[in-house]
């Protein structure tokens, strides 16, 4: 990274560190590069920078930000879920209006922060959170995502909260999907305490 004392002038320094960043900068990317709080204040200013939110930054009129990088760096801790997961393995024809995001019960404060991303959020007990995470390319960035199993166990823990016509289509993709994990799938469910809910409905779908 080129630091501030290089032959170069401070909005040439600036483009390139967004740019090796991928187009998000956080203030502490700035600070490594040898730059002044005072400073990164003072190109919010001049208009060279644009804040995205307390701490992170981007060219202005940037519009090649995608939601999936913002994703990733403001909620870091999210995990892809649900309608979303459904979408991702082609469980769901309907493309989600919003973003379906499992955080842990503890990130209330910092959720209600993100309001540059349209969001569902699923807040999960801890000693869940991580069962089946896995991460997978969505529009070229790497995010955290459920697995097809732990998202087809999801389905009947929030299938209150599915449409019927969402979360048949969604069980019918699965026993239909070659990449199915069934050691996998009864292990989700019994950790889940979902089991006899999940297996009495797989059982008629897998050997009907």
């Amino acid at each position: 990274m080129l630091k501030v004392g290089a032959c170069l002038n401070k909005k040439e320094i600036v483009r390139n560190i967004i740019k090796e960043k991928g187009g998000i900068v956080r203030t502490s990317d700035f600070l490594a590069a040898g730059m002044k709080n005072y400073e990164v204040a003072a190109l919010c200013r001049e208009g060279i920078i644009e804040r995205i939110r307390h701490g992170y930054y981007q060219l202005p009129d940037n519009t090649m930000i995608t939601e999936e990088q913002l994703i990733k760096e403001l909620l870091p801790q999210g995990i892809i879920c649900v309608e979303s997961a459904l979408f991702h393995y082609g469980y769901s024809d309907f493309a989600p209006r919003e973003w379906s995001i499992a955080v842990p019960r503890t990130a209330v404060r910092t959720v209600k922060r993100v309001q540059e991303i349209s969001m569902k959020t699923y807040y999960i007990q801890r000693e869940f959170l991580n069962l089946g995470k896995t991460m997978e390319n969505f529009s070229g960035i790497s995010l955290p995502v459920y697995d097809r199993e732990r998202t087809l166990c999801d389905c009947f823990k929030y299938r209150t909260k599915l449409d019927n016509e969402l979360f048949n289509k969604a069980v019918n993709a699965y026993a239909a999907d070659e990449k199915k994990n069934l050691a996998n799938l009864s292990k989700y469910a019994k950790t889940m305490r979902l089991y006899t809910k999940v297996m009495n409905v797989m059982e008629v779908l897998l050997n009907g």
